[in-house]
């Protein structure tokens, strides 16, 4: 066995890597660059070696920067994680002329299976069912949109070298097919180094389902179960569940089969992913292979109890598999949402800052449930502009599908994250959304489901009552500790008022309060008459600062996310985020007086969505523009973001040129 190995990688994948290594007894060595020298895996690590500046393309995608770290640290053998080197070629075959392990699959099984063309045409030669497409090779965009024509809209366009949604495009005409090849080009050529792309016909309604593979230098492969994915925006996964909710035995004795056979032929030794579009029917055809770690491979070691990292350590070392494919049972269901630094209510634009606050739900094994939560950030940690924008992983157990959505929907609810905008809101929304509850899923859920992007959520019905409950319950507490400072007035004692005016957006609820600190308090909601409607306990060991509240409404446990606000708090709860307003019955009624603050006109303005790098500037002043038109493209995160205009006009002054970095709502144009 290894008694040092080097993680190629950074972020939450090297952390995880770590983990397992440290728990093998194998010592480990981070690699970083500038914009990560305080990153959380360069701390766990037991050694660090500085790579270079920010840009992945002068650090971490550099191979002779990465042996000579295995060299100066005497690390025996290198672990890619995913993404950045772990499926290129040519690193296995540099690592071993140095006379350095590769923890991962054969340069051959990755030349075949690695490269997205040549996986195609080894998954026909296998007789392995595809998706029609053309795998050749693409000169331009014309010749992507005469392939597109043939082969008939909606097409995919993807970076042959590619993976995580980067280089990727959909095209449903001539014109989109030309513009996405154009982009997906330049993204793949920025990620990976390698601008070739091909096409395929683009299946509508289809789920994304794919197969873990495992295998060793002996012959040997086996499948783990499946793993659902259709839950993505821009073609990125948000969250995945095994099993599918789609699959019964049969199919998926099938597609692990054609997996494995997949696998055997190219000679795969090592932990890999066979993916597959699904028909709501249950037909499948392959799609790829992915020949590296996945992303979403938590959830398959939780219904397996298999590690993946160790065992792609141990085939690395020369062991065989353990275990049989009769061996490998599922148990139970696992739910994973990946928790990105991105604002759901602006497309899922990326986010970058300082994460001020970060208080993940606690990883726990508890009554039959596990909570996990994969992570590289930390409390005072930045999110950088130059890497993929997730925080971490987090990730529920149980023996149910049920229960293991219900265990992940109070996890993300006690999951506070503060100073940068994140998607747990959606996340949270979609666990209580009833068809994801149903399984009823494919890959165009979010678009259908939110047709008009994530807007915020209006409380209504049980949700308003807790919200209302609890925010009365924290004033409650409050002003009991306030009368309960010494040395205050003498004489008569003061009170407060136990009737309290709720307001929840356009809505207010009258409640009246009683009990005392540590509680439980009862709170009863008032009809207009202003008689008791509902009385429900609400109980909880929470204190003011604490920013998780939690405890129970009415005998249902309840998590949410609490920060003070003027007159009242800001609650997070079941993906609802809204100002709550705590007033007695003359603040009220003074509050419903005050006017409405109106917002400053920016129509004139294209404003940046995020904050990124501008890459090129489409227009210049005293030009008129068409609806439609291309303005600018901004880079955030490894993403190509085209700003078009959104109706005729004239360009009067432009503020931002390529190169620059700006911040979110930063002005780029002004029309006159």
């Amino acid at each position: 066995m290894f008694k040092k190995i080097l993680i190629a990688n950074r972020g939450e994948i090297a952390c995880r890597v770590i983990k397992t290594a440290r728990k093998m007894g194998i010592k480990t060595v981070a690699v970083y660059s500038d914009a990560d020298r305080d990153a959380l895996h360069v701390e766990m690590a037991d050694e660090a070696v500085h790579l270079g500046p920010p840009p992945a393309a002068q650090s971490y995608l550099l191979m002779d920067k990465i042996i000579a770290a295995c060299k100066a640290t005497g690390a025996q053998a290198v672990h890619p994680g995913y993404g950045f080197l772990s499926e290129r070629e040519a690193f296995p075959v540099e690592l071993e002329k140095n006379g350095i392990v590769f923890i991962g699959p054969n340069a051959k099984a990755i030349a075949a299976m690695g490269d997205k063309i040549e996986s195609k045409k080894a998954a026909a030669a296998a007789k392995v069912s595809t998706v029609p497409g053309y795998m050749g090779e693409i000169s331009d965009a014309k010749h992507a949109v005469k392939i597109a024509d043939e082969i008939g809209y909606p097409v995919m366009i993807k970076a042959s070298a590619g993976g995580g949604g980067k280089g990727m495009r959909i095209a449903y005409n001539a014109k989109e097919a030309e513009e996405g090849f154009q982009l997906a080009r330049s993204e793949a050529k920025s990620s990976f180094g390698d601008d070739r792309c091909f096409v395929e016909k683009f299946i509508e309604n289809p789920r994304h389902i794919e197969i873990q593979v495992l295998g060793d230098k002996h012959g040997n492969v086996v499948y783990l179960g499946e793993r659902e994915c259709s839950i993505q925006r821009r073609n990125q996964k948000v969250l995945e569940e095994a099993p599918s909710p789609l699959l019964d035995e049969k199919t998926r004795k099938a597609m692990g089969e054609q997996a494995v056979a997949l696998s055997k032929a190219v000679g795969y030794d090592s932990a890999g992913t066979v993916e597959f579009v699904a028909g709501q029917d249950r037909s499948f055809f392959f799609l790829e292979m992915n020949t590296r770690l996945q992303v979403e491979h938590p959830v398959t070691e939780l219904i397996t109890g298999i590690d993946l990292v160790e065992q792609m350590i141990r085939v690395a070392a020369g062991e065989k598999l353990p275990f049989k494919q009769s061996d490998i049972k599922l148990k139970g269901w696992a739910v994973e949402s990946r928790v990105y630094a991105e604002d759901p209510y602006r497309n899922f634009l990326p986010s970058i800052g300082r994460l001020v606050k970060y208080r993940p739900a606690a990883e726990t094994t508890e009554a039959g449930v596990t909570v996990r939560n994969d992570t590289g950030v930390f409390e005072g940690g930045e999110i950088s502009m130059y890497y993929d924008p997730m925080i971490a992983k987090l990730v529920t157990h149980a023996a149910t599908r049920e229960a293991a959505i219900d265990a992940q929907a109070e996890a993300l609810d006690a999951f506070y994250i503060d100073g940068i905008q994140h998607n747990i809101p959606f996340l949270s929304a979609v666990m209580q959304h009833p068809r994801w509850r149903a399984g009823k899923l494919s890959t165009g859920f979010i678009k259908e489901e939110f047709p008009e992007g994530f807007k915020p959520i209006e409380p209504k019905g049980e949700d308003l009552n807790v919200l209302a409950a609890v925010a009365a319950v924290i004033d409650h507490l409050g002003n009991e500790r306030r009368r309960a400072i010494t040395h205050q007035m003498t004489g008569k004692s003061v009170t407060f008022a136990k009737r309290r005016v709720v307001r929840v957006g356009d809505t207010t609820v009258s409640l009246d309060v009683a009990g005392e600190v540590p509680g439980p308090y009862a709170v009863s909601l008032l009809d207009a008459k202003g008689d008791a409607a509902t009385t429900v306990e609400v109980a909880s060991d929470w204190w003011p600062g604490q920013p998780v509240w939690s405890g129970t409404v009415g005998g249902k446990h309840a998590s949410l996310l609490v920060r003070p606000i003027p007159n009242g708090f800001s609650l997070a709860y079941r993906g609802i985020q809204a100002p709550v307003y705590v007033y007695t019955d003359r603040e009220a009624q003074l509050a419903a007086l005050m006017p409405v603050k109106v917002g400053a006109d920016m129509s004139k303005f294209l404003l940046c969505p995020m904050p990124g790098l501008v890459k090129s500037i489409s227009v210049a002043e005293g030009d008129d523009v068409k609806a439609g038109d291309t303005l600018a493209i901004v880079e955030a995160m490894k993403m190509e973001n085209v700003l078009r205009a959104e109706r005729d006009g004239k360009v009067k002054t432009i503020a931002a040129k390529p190169g620059d970095s700006l911040a979110v709502d930063a002005v780029i144009i002004e029309f006159a």
